[in-house]
């Protein structure tokens, strides 16, 4: 039974779903669901009650028109209904904005939400991949990130705020000066889907910039905000071409009734909201802190509702998240599919103090068995990317994944100034023998034991990540690096990656996806810290009139 539960893990991107959890996990309860993003609090269990008393009229009967429930969504929101999209669920707005706005190219940074990747490539799209520095403790510096753009020729760019599974925060004038200097750009989208969770802002939403641009697209979610991924809603703000343009393209009845009674029943539940989100932004801070104490184990700043943590050297991520549903009955995100990332990375969802604690000391168990310090040994052969679309994976193993192949097979050869992808990332020391463990990355140690920390990005203030001490209680000498070695050094003399020149004018030939931009293969692993970009210029005086009365970032409580 177990083999058959974890064997779902290998069968695409994403995680499995509960349901398929449960029925492959036999009689009981599911697992604690440390994995998938969502409000624990909201809905409240009153508001569950009367959901479940209203169950046969909700389902037995069609809904109203998805205009009909975006005129209400509005109205609770202030929003004019002109310039919002509603979708069953976010993913539907992302599969028909790629269909209907991007031409020819997409940027995104990576790590990040799969379908802003596949999506793209899946209709024969270049996607230029933007790797985040684990050295800068994946914050993302956006002057260097219009420098890619620039350099790349991309047309359309995405920013995830905060990012997903990082949960890096860009603050609101940062986002707006990045839309003036992109302003030719065919299309920008921020994807908002975590920012109600955020609090390093009072109002950090752009939907009011976006509906005054041309080319500006908000993404927002409404399952992840009100803990019900199965409800499928989530809408996007822009001025009314665009979001008509996109509404146009819906099927009028593209939301469910249980879409139309939640978001007719918010406006009596506004200050439950409110709470719910005030109480998932402590939980996170008290998560933090409990993770922190592991030894060897790296937990990341973030403004969304989950925390990214680096496993401690020689731990698996696969192996541990096997072992945390089989033994522990709990359930992480192991982030090793996810291009930018590893298997050393889990994406672990806020979750109230009594579930952290279950957390904390299964995994005290799995990473250090009887004692802090043995870490679980790493698998042999890493897990590669996999998507879940058999197109999309012959499409990164057969051009990303190993340089630039399929173009020179159509006698294009490397995109111009274009280097080919290094067997390992710039800065990786190579792999140890068998026996001797992973080296430690080449950032400074933290008195001579443990793990090492992030240095922070030369242009930005980042909190930084909380690095336990590699130290065993009591009696138990400290751990020692493997074979008495010295600790790797990385040369200070490495030289950066070649950054490519401009791609050649023209369209691109389908199945070339990165011409001109990075491989997979230079995008996984990387740590390097990347050249200085000069900065942005700021950003003119813009704004929405009466901008005191914009709601705030729960969208309820304030006047109009």
């Amino acid at each position: 039974m177990a083999g058959n539960v974890t064997s779902l893990f290998r069968s695409g991107a994403h995680s499995p779903s509960m349901a398929a959890l449960t029925r492959e996990g036999g009689e009981g309860a599911g697992p604690v669901d440390f994995c998938i993003p969502c409000n624990p609090y909201f809905p409240t269990p009153a508001m569950m009650e009367t959901m479940a008393s209203r169950l046969k009229d909700i389902i037995t009967f069609y809904p109203s028109s998805a205009d009909t429930i975006t005129a209400e969504l509005c109205q609770l929101l202030q929003l004019p209904p002109q310039a919002v999209a509603m979708g069953n669920g976010s993913t539907e707005l992302i599969t028909w904005i790629d269909h209907l706005l991007v031409r020819e190219s997409l940027a995104i940074p990576v790590p990040t939400f799969g379908r802003w990747t596949d999506q793209p490539m899946e209709t024969g799209k270049r996607v230029d991949m933007f790797p985040l520095q684990e050295s800068n403790g994946f914050a993302l510096d956006l002057a260097q990130y219009a420098e890619f753009i620039r350099k790349r020729g991309t047309r359309v760019a995405v920013i995830c705020n905060p990012n997903n599974p990082d949960g890096g925060f860009l603050h609101k004038q940062a986002l707006v000066q990045f839309m003036d200097a992109m302003a030719d750009l065919d299309l920008i989208v921020i994807d908002e889907s975590f920012l109600e969770f955020a609090d390093a802002e009072a109002e950090p939403s752009v939907v009011q910039e976006a509906m005054l641009r041309p080319n500006v697209i908000v993404l927002r979610s409404l399952g992840k905000n009100f803990g019900l991924h199965g409800i499928r809603f989530g809408y996007m703000v822009a001025n009314p071409s665009l979001a008509g343009k996109v509404r146009s393209m819906l099927p009028k009845w593209n939301l469910n009734a249980f879409a139309e009674y939640v978001v007719f029943m918010l406006k009596e539940h506004g200050a439950e909201y409110a709470q719910s989100l005030l109480q998932v932004r402590k939980d996170r801070l008290e998560m933090a802190s409990q993770l922190s104490v592991l030894p060897g184990l790296t937990v990341y700043p973030s403004q969304g509702n989950f925390l990214f943590v680096r496993l401690p050297v020689g731990a698996e991520g696969t192996v541990v998240r096997d072992r945390m549903l089989t033994e522990h009955r709990i359930l992480v995100r192991e982030c090793g599919n996810k291009i930018g990332s590893s298997s050393r990375f889990l994406r672990l969802v806020v979750r109230p103090e009594v579930d952290v604690r279950r957390l904390v000391s299964a995994m005290e168990q799995v990473l250090y068995g009887s004692r802090r310090g043995a870490a679980v040994p790493e698998l042999g052969n890493g897990t590669s990317y996999s998507s879940g679309t058999a197109a999309v994976d012959r499409l990164v193993s057969e051009t990303n994944g190993a340089g630039m192949q399929l173009a020179q097979a159509v006698g294009m050869g490397p995109g111009p100034g274009l280097a080919a992808a290094p067997a390992m990332g710039p800065g990786l020391a190579a792999a140890p023998a068998a026996g001797v463990g992973m080296p430690l990355p080449a950032a400074a140690q933290q008195g001579g034991v443990g793990m090492p920390m992030p240095a922070a990005a030369p242009a930005m203030q980042q909190p930084q990540p909380m690095v336990a001490q590699m130290q065993a209680p009591m009696q138990v000498p400290p751990m020692q690096a493997p074979m008495q070695a010295p600790p790797m050094q990385m040369p200070m003399q490495q030289a950066p990656v070649p950054v490519p020149a401009p791609a050649p004018a023209g369209p691109t030939p389908t199945g070339v996806p990165a011409r001109g931009g990075l491989t997979a293969a230079q995008v996984r692993g990387m740590t390097a810290p990347a050249p200085p970009a000069p900065a942005l210029a700021p950003a003119p005086a813009t704004g929405w009139p009466n901008a005191q009365s914009w709601p705030n970032a729960a969208g309820m409580g304030q006047a109009g």
